[in-house]
């Protein structure tokens, strides 16, 4: 045999073993995910997010000859319904999925609230699902046997800041910290109250505020009377931005601003401009981090990330990265369970114990990934940098925070 042939055997032979086919014909053979995700609503740039990151992960499956699975290759539909951003309305269209695309299995929508819908529907028609983008302990707390979730728990989502927080020179003493009423941000602002009292920090605000501009100004003027050296939030994306706003525009000085969501994605940059300089913003996932996947997929953060850039055209944030491995979940349980069968499938999301580029996907006993640790990022100029865990730090962090540009 030349070196030629070898080499491509042995490349096909890892590619067969680590479920991903041959890149020949695409295979006749289908599984077909449903996902009801925001498309639309408040809720709509982290659902496009969701989306871009099953995409790509969908596309790499049937570029490298689709999924092997008990010796057959299986090509990979996703199909989608919008549930603009209403949970009430996550469950109504993933039923119609169920019923009318007779889906295999399921991805996730985004946020912890409708994740617990679908959740319930997973649940009702035994359907295995993968969730990317709910964190709140609640989901997992039904006693549910189908949902599997890859990221961290909410509570662990402001804890990094404390702690990269504690460490800075003169180091802060008091916390503000806000929080939307919705269950994941209530619980990533109890875990973060929690930290700062563990850290020594004086929490001298903990409220939570409705979604409108009135009761955001508010907590803004609160927060500002108690003149915290930290400002942190629980929330999303769009009450983030207003919140910054207000923080602005009550000339808030605090040392260290930083949200559970917002700044790592291009929306939250764009918008705000020179206000969003240094602001930091804890993360699932970022490009710095070092793990060293298996088999069929990129095995590194930044081979990802290199290849997620040149395909969709923007740098990928930690939603795109979480959705992809909820998606890849499906296919490491897939090859070992060696059948599509459901209760197979599900059963060997169970014991999955596998390290990707996103990390260690592992689950509790409730189907809960609380192995995974988070990373902290800051904007600095153009860029989002990783600056805690000190040794996945690509960039030195801008303290304390700089003052208001307007």
């Amino acid at each position: 045999m030349t070196t030629r042939r070898r080499f491509a055997s042995i490349v096909l032979a890892c590619a067969l073993i680590a479920g991903i086919g041959p890149a020949t014909a695409a295979p006749q053979a289908r599984i077909v995910f449903g996902c009801a995700v925001s498309l639309t609503g408040a809720l709509a740039a982290e659902g496009k997010l969701t989306r871009e990151g099953y995409d790509f992960w969908q596309r790499y499956v049937n570029a490298h000859g689709g999924l092997h699975v008990g010796g057959t290759r299986y090509g990979v539909d996703i199909r989608y319904a919008d549930d603009e951003s209403v949970p009430a309305n996550t469950a109504r269209v993933l039923e119609t999925l169920i019923a009318d695309q007779h889906v295999d299995f399921l991805l996730g929508p985004y946020a912890s609230g409708p994740t617990f819908a679908a959740a319930a529907v997973a649940e009702k028609h035994k359907i295995p699902m993968t969730d990317s983008g709910g964190a709140a302990e609640r989901i997992f707390n039904q006693g549910y046997r189908y949902t599997f979730g890859v990221l961290s728990p909410a509570r662990k989502y402001l804890v990094g800041i404390i702690e990269y927080a504690v460490r800075r020179s003169p180091k802060p003493r008091s916390v503000a910290i806000s929080a939307a009423s919705d269950a994941f941000s209530l619980e990533v602002q109890q875990g973060a109250v929690q930290s700062a009292n563990d850290h020594g920090i004086r929490v001298v605000y903990a409220d939570r505020y409705v979604d409108d501009a009135a009761s955001i100004g508010a907590a803004a003027a609160a927060i500002k009377t108690a003149n915290p050296d930290i400002v942190l939030n629980a929330g999303h994306l769009q009450d983030a931005l207003q919140l910054h706003r207000a923080l602005r525009d009550q000339r808030v000085g605090a040392k260290i601003y930083g949200y559970s969501v917002g700044p790592d994605t291009p929306e939250f940059r764009a918008a705000l401009g020179n206000d969003a300089e240094a602001v930091l913003g804890s993360a699932q996932w970022s490009p710095a981090v070092t793990y060293k996947g298996e088999a069929g997929f990129y095995h590194s953060a930044r081979e990802y990330a290199q290849a997620f850039a040149r395909e969709v055209g923007h740098a990928p944030d930690y939603h795109n990265a979480e959705a992809t491995a909820a998606a890849l979940a499906f296919q490491y349980a897939l090859q070992r369970a060696g059948t599509t069968d459901r209760e197979a499938v599900r059963d060997a999301l169970a014991r999955l114990d596998v390290v990707t580029f996103f990390g260690l996907l592992k689950f509790d006993t409730r189907g809960l990934n609380v192995f995974k640790p988070m990373v902290v990022n800051q904007i600095q100029g153009s860029k989002l940098v990783t600056i805690y865990p000190y040794r996945l730090a690509d960039g030195t962090a801008v303290y304390p925070a700089p003052a208001w540009t307007m």
